[in-house]
């Protein structure tokens, strides 16, 4: 008898937090350009059957550090008794909910906050590395995949994905360490060229589309004037009608130049993510609700319903339509928890997206499959390291525009060990501490200054 009260549920014999870089293109963005490498953190746990879990979330000091304090934690812990584990790492924290404090969730939320040089720690960026290693190793152990474990189970068998487009900046004037530009008029060759105009961009989105089948594309405005960034929208959709369109200038647009061009150019829009921040002593819901009830344009964000708080200001206020809830900000268990809710109340869910590695695109996958109900199609900067950037032996594939959900249990990812020290590796040489995407734009422009209500490139 003895013998059935004793769990059977594996504990996590070692927790290994590495932190890891990748290459990147010089993506413009309201607060400058992407240097030429970005830095992400993952947790790796072995369990005493012999698995392996894994986990990642943004890079920083201070998640890397939490994340090696949370080591006596989990390591001992039983993995099927994750969410006490979980609760255990909040509690050392001094921590009873999701997370401390907000947390910024790009460089160009954290230029809106006025803050783009310290970044705070978010609580829930630590428990999402641990809680994704442990549902990884759950997955295993039970034989089911992540998405089973996740809100009502799973969803859907495939996940839309979106074209994450940017304006590319002339990395050869730089003199910083970007990857050497390739010929040919492929994804891979033009995603490290320049593209600066309408035209530029829709022969990236018909690039992307033709190596992934998109059919969804997301522009990062806030760099260009307005009218030339819609204009850019507009000539994708001369070429691909049928295209779903939207734009992300951060906050940047002026509410009333916004309304005007909205109007105008809303019909091209599925919907307009972050057109317009605080101003005027107003708060980013309250000139997100104003934009959206002068043009009907559909909204979603990644910066004004970060945390549960925020989301209840929201949609008290009518601000918001798409709140993207990435998992590694609102945890994979939150994230799916409020797409629930979305369900529920007739609003669309979707994710934001950061720099990342492959690991965190079987993440993404997991949580929007197991997302109820009407999702839109999930942001993702995958497209401008695949290829090159993996970290597990056989990633996820973009096909027809969509990730396939793994039958493979767990996140259904293989860690490749040799590539994962690579990346440590290549993180040794160039960690410089805190993102800054002045720097790269300081090269073309000296004296080059963040300002919340200027487009970047074009003053």
């Amino acid at each position: 008898m003895n013998h059935l009260l004793r769990s059977s549920s594996p504990t996590v014999t070692a927790m290994r937090v590495i932190p890891v870089a990748g290459r990147d293109s010089m993506l413009l963005n309201l607060c400058g350009a992407h240097g030429p490498f970005f830095i992400r953190n993952l947790v790796l746990l072995e369990s005493s059957d012999g698995r392996v879990g894994i986990g990642e979330v943004p890079g920083g000091e201070g998640i890397l550090k939490a994340l090696q304090k949370a080591v006596a934690l989990v390591e001992g812990s039983q993995v099927a008794r994750y969410q006490r584990t979980l609760n255990a790492i909040r509690a050392s924290h001094g921590a009873h909910t999701g997370s401390m404090q907000h947390q910024v969730s790009s460089a160009a939320e954290a230029a809106v906050l006025r803050q783009p040089h310290e970044i705070n720690l978010r609580l829930d960026n630590v428990i999402t590395a641990v809680e994704a290693a442990l549902l990884d190793l759950l997955g295993q152990h039970l034989g089911v995949p992540v998405c089973e474990l996740l809100g009502s189970g799973q969803q859907r068998s495939h996940v839309p994905m979106l074209a994450y487009l940017f304006y590319v900046g002339d990395s050869r004037r730089t003199g910083l360490r970007y990857a050497a530009q390739r010929a040919g008029d492929d994804w891979y060759a033009m995603r490290g060229r320049e593209a600066l105009t309408p035209e530029a961009i829709a022969d990236l989105a018909d690039a992307a589309a033709e190596r992934y089948g998109f059919q969804d594309f997301k522009l990062k405005g806030g760099v260009m004037a307005l009218q030339d960034e819609l204009a850019a929208i507009a000539a994708i959709k001369r070429r691909r009608p049928d295209a779903r369109c939207t734009v992300d200038p951060n906050g940047a647009w002026p509410l009333r130049d916004a309304i005007a061009l909205g109007k105008q150019y809303g019909h091209l829009l599925a919907y307009a993510e972050d057109p317009c921040g605080p101003e005027q002593g107003y708060s980013g819901r309250e000139i997100m609700a104003e934009f959206k009830r002068a043009t009907s344009v559909r909204t979603a964000t990644n910066m004004v319903a970060t945390d549960w708080r925020q989301m209840g200001h929201s949609h008290l206020l009518g601000a918001v339509d798409i709140p993207l809830a990435d998992p590694h900000f609102w945890t994979m268990q939150g994230s799916v928890r409020l797409a629930q809710l979305c369900h529920d109340w007739g609003l669309t869910w979707g994710s934001h997206s950061n720099n990342h590695f492959d690991v965190s695109l079987a993440m993404f996958t997991h949580a929007a499959a197991a997302a109820p109900g009407r999702i839109t199609a999930i942001d993702t900067h995958w497209i401008w390291q695949e290829g090159e950037e993996r970290l597990t032996r056989a990633p996820l594939q973009i096909v027809d525009g969509a990730v396939a959900v793994p039958s493979r249990p767990g996140l259904g990812i293989e860690p490749d060990l040799e590539r994962i020290a690579a990346a440590h590796a290549l993180y040794q040489q160039v960690a410089q501490g805190a993102r800054d995407d002045a720097v790269a734009m300081r090269c073309l422009f000296p004296g080059w200054t963040y300002d919340p209500k200027r487009p970047s490139y074009a003053r």
